[in-house]
């Protein structure tokens, strides 16, 4: 699903902000280049299938001319008290250390200028911390900093209780960010059966539980929900 950015959608890290038995975390992620952070989608090696999404930067001060992007990332605060990275971080080494169920986080990919897509659930399954350089402009060295690097794997939402709806959230039907910027070009954000721009979809022309390939923009196109729920997994 496609949907305009809301305010609820600002922040790119947000710990359990839905409580419960079924409570879950939120991130906000890009692989669109030049995005201000390093995520990645994993297709082969020791993380293959899995998201690999980078750590908040500190917030810029008013005032001051310390570039966020030259300092650490933060598991702390001065207080004492967690980041957002830190209770992400904390979150999966409590489940490496088998002290509790991995962190339910629902993941929503930047496809476009205000437009998030909705990746569906993953469960956050590792953390560490990374050195990266540090170029400073000012004096033409390279310095290093640490930054959190967070893996997810694909899971499916609790309301995805048939084998179809497991198929929608599973890596392997995943549609890549560049054939989505295609499509999303291509079919001017509105839907191709009633032009309308709200509530879309992202649909396989040959519904993929017949064969029908994720990988490129001739056949996936925009639908509404409507003509989305119409349509079901029947080729027309």
């Amino acid at each position: 699903m496609v949907q305009r950015e809301r305010v609820a959608l600002q922040k790119g890290m947000n710990f359990r902000v839905r409580g419960g038995v079924a409570g879950y975390s939120i991130i906000l992620m890009s692989v669109r280049p030049n995005a201000p952070y390093q995520d990645r989608w994993h297709n082969s090696g020791s993380h293959a299938g899995l998201l690999e999404y980078e750590g908040h930067d500190v917030p810029r001060l008013r005032g001051s001319s310390v570039d966020p992007k030259s300092v650490d990332q933060l598991l702390a605060l001065p207080s004492g008290k967690p980041t957002d990275n830190g209770k992400f971080f904390q979150a999966a080494s409590d489940y490496r250390a088998g002290r509790s169920p991995p962190e339910v986080v629902q993941v929503y990919e930047k496809v476009s200028d205000g437009i998030w897509c909705d990746r569906g659930r993953y469960e956050l399954v590792d953390a560490t911390m990374t050195s990266v350089p540090v170029e400073r402009s000012t004096t033409a060295t390279t310095m290093s900093r640490r930054v959190c690097r967070f893996f997810l794997r694909p899971t499916t939402t609790p309301s995805a209780t048939t084998q179809d709806g497991q198929r929608e959230l599973a890596s392997s039907r995943q549609i890549p960010t560049w054939v989505k910027v295609e499509v999303w070009k291509r079919d001017q954000g509105r839907c191709v059966e009633c032009q309308s721009k709200d509530n879309l979809h992202f649909d396989h022309d040959v519904p993929f539980s017949k064969g029908g390939s994720s990988i490129t923009p001739e056949n996936v196109r925009l639908l509404c929900a409507r003509h989305n729920l119409v349509k079901s997994n029947k080729i027309v």
